[in-house]
């Protein structure tokens, strides 16, 4: 369908996918019979995307993270595995938010959100462009990783050596695989109070 088509691969809400559909006698019940067919798949009540079938693209489950809940931007593991700093493919797709914490059960998979204080969110974000098509929000290496020091619970590490078995031992982090840690976003993080003696014994180990 041409209508489907032009809409590409962003989840649209209702409204939306309605306006697309205006030609049709009933949209609703034309939305319905996508649904049905698999032309569209529903991500939650009233968000939907066009299935990669019908719009020939392949789909980003980061960009559908983005859309699902937010504010909020991939981070967590899935962040480190896009960087390649972990060897485990990660299928939970993973993200922090300034919201209270979620998990959505999807035909695309699942999807998760942790919460972080609102001066702790907006740092060490950046946007990700895909072939000049679409962009998401995801975190900086450095970023992702403060992120899981801070949602870690209990988690108590007062020297840089046991900051660096918790990274590549528990959580199996190849420190290596960035050539230069932007170590100023890491020292931004620092300041907001948060963890502090965690966040610092991580700067003082991605600085030696």
């Amino acid at each position: 369908m041409k209508e489907l088509t032009k809409l590409g691969i962003i989840p649209i809400d209702f409204n939306v996918l309605a306006t697309a559909l205006k030609g049709y006698q009933s949209p609703k019940d034309k939305i319905s019979l996508l649904e049905n067919n698999g032309s569209i798949i529903r991500l939650k009540k009233g968000l939907y995307v066009v299935s990669s079938e019908t719009s020939q693209q392949t789909l980003s489950r980061e960009l559908v993270a983005n859309h699902l809940y937010g504010p909020s931007y991939i981070s967590l593991e899935s962040a480190l595995s896009f960087y390649g700093l972990i060897p485990e493919r990660v299928y939970t797709v993973r993200s922090v938010t300034n919201k209270r914490a979620k998990r959505f059960s999807t035909p695309l998979g699942n999807f998760e959100y942790l919460t972080i204080p609102n001066d702790y969110y907006s740092i060490g974000i950046k946007q990700e462009i895909v072939n000049n098509e679409y962009a998401y929000l995801i975190a900086s290496p450095e970023k992702a990783i403060c992120d899981i020091i801070l949602c870690t619970k209990n988690l108590r590490i007062q020297s840089m050596k046991a900051m660096q078995v918790f990274l590549e031992e528990d959580l199996r982090i190849n420190l290596s695989v960035v050539k230069t840690y932007n170590t100023d976003i890491i020292r931004n993080c620092i300041e907001t109070g948060i963890k502090k003696t965690e966040l610092t014994q991580l700067l003082k180990l991605l600085e030696q």
